[in-house]
């Protein structure tokens, strides 16, 4: 009686192990399955949005990205991070990527003007040499030298707005506003890089990031030693509990006082500067208006 019951519970075990496995293959058949047309589903409204999407969405980002992919990898990582610094300091004029193109483009079109001059200018081969080095170092340099002008641009044109907007700043702190309340004021009645970079910074202060490391922000975009002075004071008086409105009027005073100086050097620089195209242009032609009769009346008794 015993041995029967044993064979039963053992084909029994078998049978439902079998069945279980069974239905396990079934559920994966069917999971798999589910699973294709989802994929099918998918890929024709993946299919779809891309055919509704634009041509540039299409075909013009993803070369530049692959593009500017692989000009990346040719450049060091600390040219690569230097441009992406300057490219903030400049006000983002284009994204990273595309800027990463058009130096792509610059650097292909003057090293095939280089291989041209190499192969079609009559001369020696150090002429040649010479001239196509010249040509590849200029598609290397000539992105970079728009940038750092562009740089420079917004720099002194913050540099040039700074001394006024900081006396607005110290007339509405002394009135009674609090210091965002008076870089508001500023961002809103001014204009150009200064009072944008002030709205941006202000921006991120009212999505919950620290002032002090809002200002710190703004002046590693700006990149001006006399902003950077004014901001490091007033990050200073803060900590120390030291009055706004009277470091506000110490650093007032010392922007004009460095603006009064910066003009004065400016001033004495002016005559060396303009000293080479007066002997490059000017006294050339001053010497061939008076001297050029005199010349002829010469030829002329010879």
């Amino acid at each position: 009686m015993l041995i029967p019951l044993i064979m039963l519970s053992l084909f029994g075990f078998v049978g439902f192990g079998a069945a279980a496995v069974l239905a396990r293959s079934r559920a994966s058949v069917m999971e798999t399955r589910i699973q294709d047309f989802r994929n099918r589903t998918s890929s024709r409204e993946d299919t779809s949005n891309d055919l509704d999407a634009a041509f540039a969405d299409r075909v013009l980002k993803p070369g530049v990205e692959n593009v500017a992919r692989m000009f990346s990898r040719v450049l060091p990582q600390s040219v690569l991070s230097d441009t992406q610094h300057m490219l903030l300091m400049a006000g983002n004029p284009m994204r990273f990527n595309t800027f990463l193109m058009f130096w792509a483009m610059c650097v292909l079109f003057c090293g095939a003007m280089a291989l041209l001059i190499f192969v079609s200018l009559p001369g020696g081969m150090i002429q040649k040499v010479i001239t196509g080095g010249l040509f590849a170092i200029m598609g290397y340099s000539l992105p970079r030298m728009w940038l750092k002008a562009r740089v420079k641009a917004k720099q002194k044109a913050v540099l040039k707005s700074l001394p006024d907007s900081l006396d607005l700043i110290t007339t509405c702190v002394e009135a009674g506003l609090g210091l965002d309340a008076a870089l508001q004021r500023v961002a809103e009645k001014g204009e150009g890089p200064l009072a944008t970079e002030l709205q941006r910074m202000l921006r991120d202060v009212a999505m919950g990031k620290l002032r002090r490391e809002a200002m710190q922000e703004l002046s590693d975009r700006v990149g001006v030693d006399e902003l950077t002075n004014f901001i490091n004071s007033i990050i200073q008086a803060e900590q120390l509990g030291v009055g706004i409105a009277q470091v506000l009027r110490v650093q007032s005073e010392q922007l004009r006082t460095q603006r009064r100086q910066r003009a004065e050097r400016q001033a004495h620089e002016a005559p060396i500067k303009m000293l080479f195209p007066l002997v490059l242009f000017v006294f050339p032609a001053f010497l061939s208006v008076i001297l050029g009769p005199a010349v002829i009346q010469v030829a002329r008794s010879f």
